[in-house]
């Protein structure tokens, strides 16, 4: 979209920072949890981010599975997801970050920062024509 909607200043950097939470109802142990939160890294870098130097993104995940197994007061049984079965949980995490940051960037409005740095917000009819030139407009 960028090279097509040129009426606004694009910055030349990736800056900025991103917080990413991934919440399942999958009996998932920490091991891979952490495991499922690393695609968020994919699903960002299929919208074109590489994370530039200075970021500050951030990731977390976690499980409402197991519920009390952190209380320390007494010992737990728990159930967790075998790893093999995890495929599907990985490919979810990746499309569900891609379609959150694009559902971000349509929904975003124009907004002045600090030191009065304004960012425009998308222009939805400029967006639906670059779609439409291209073929990639949903009927």
């Amino acid at each position: 979209m960028g090279r097509e909607i040129t009426d606004h200043k694009v910055r030349d950097n990736d800056v900025g920072s991103i917080i990413v939470v991934v919440a399942t109802d999958a009996p998932l142990i920490p091991t891979q949890l952490k495991r499922l939160v690393r695609r968020v890294a994919l699903g960002l870098g299929r919208d074109g981010s590489y994370s530039g130097d200075g970021s500050g993104d951030i990731f977390i995940a976690f499980s409402t599975a197991n519920p009390g197994a952190a209380n320390s007061k007494a010992t737990h049984q728990i159930t967790m997801l075998p790893n093999e079965q995890m495929n599907p949980l990985f490919l979810a995490t990746v499309q569900a970050t891609e379609e959150a940051v694009i559902n971000a960037m349509v929904a975003a409005e124009t907004m002045t920062g600090i030191n009065k740095h304004r960012v425009i917000g998308l222009p939805h009819d400029r967006l639906r024509e670059v779609l439409s030139k291209y073929n990639r407009l949903a009927k």
